[in-house]
């Protein structure tokens, strides 16, 4: 009642490898990059009509049609709704984190638009898998640590201070002694942005042990980019909190 039944088959057969042979050899990434319109007109009460043919184009041999996919794949949750998005997106979010980078750095330029989609019990199985996110197959590519912190910034007001502690305050230490400068400048307003919500949110002790951990690791670095880098996070606004933080409960 929605297209024509024979449109619709005609989108659902472009995974069939025969068309890549015979039509077009990017006619899946076609598929792929219309996805999120097709679903969108069908509406949620339709997805089963399209379920197996993304869970096969998101097992595609080809690495550009799982980058298509996991660019996307915020949108597609925001159309089909939480309990979809954690029956069918889910796992096939899960595969994509472990995908190369090339498909990995699409489902990391959305992770704050997912995550925020997921209820806290399964947004919080996250915080371990969010530290592997460091780790990249070419160390070279600093993009992505970059684009790790930028996330990580909008990622914070999703958790509670124990667990920025316990688990992205880790990455943050990380991020801040990376060799290239544009993504240790980031992470210094990471830790700002961590700090500010250690502050905003009364956790006085946390905030104060980050203090005290920063102080000791950059502040009396026997390395000058150490205290540099010390100097740069004073510079992104955090010295009179820092300060504020020290006379109050310091």
């Amino acid at each position: 009642d929605i297209i024509p039944q024979p449109l619709l088959d005609q989108y659902l057969s472009m995974t069939d490898p025969a068309r890549a042979q015979t039509v077009d050899t990017e006619i899946a990434k076609h598929c792929a990059y219309s996805l999120p319109g097709v679903a969108l007109t069908l509406g949620r009460q339709n997805w089963h009509c399209l379920k197996d043919t993304y869970e096969t184009l998101a097992t595609d041999v080809q690495w550009k049609v799982r980058r298509t996919l996991a660019f996307s794949i915020h949108e597609l949750a925001v159309i089909l709704g939480d309990q979809l998005t954690a029956a069918d997106l889910v796992p096939i979010f899960n595969g994509f984190l472990k995908d190369l980078d090339e498909v990995r750095i699409g489902v990391l330029k959305h992770l704050y638009d997912f995550l925020k989609l997921l209820h806290a019990d399964k947004r919080r199985e996250y915080l371990y898998q969010l530290q592997e996110l460091v780790v990249t197959d070419n160390g070279r590519n600093w993009r992505f640590r970059y684009e790790l912190a930028e996330q990580l910034i909008l990622i914070l007001e999703l958790y509670n201070p124990n667990d920025v502690y316990d688990y992205l305050r880790h990455i943050a230490l990380t991020l801040c002694s990376d060799k290239v400068s544009e993504v240790r400048w980031i992470s210094f307003k990471l830790v700002g942005a961590i700090l500010q919500k250690f502050y905003a949110n009364s956790a006085n002790a946390l905030g104060l042990n980050f203090i005290n951990e920063l102080v000791v690791r950059f502040r009396h670095c026997s390395k000058w980019v150490g205290r540099q880098a010390f100097a740069f996070i004073c510079q992104v606004g955090m010295f009179s909190l820092c300060f504020n933080v020290y006379i109050k409960f310091g």
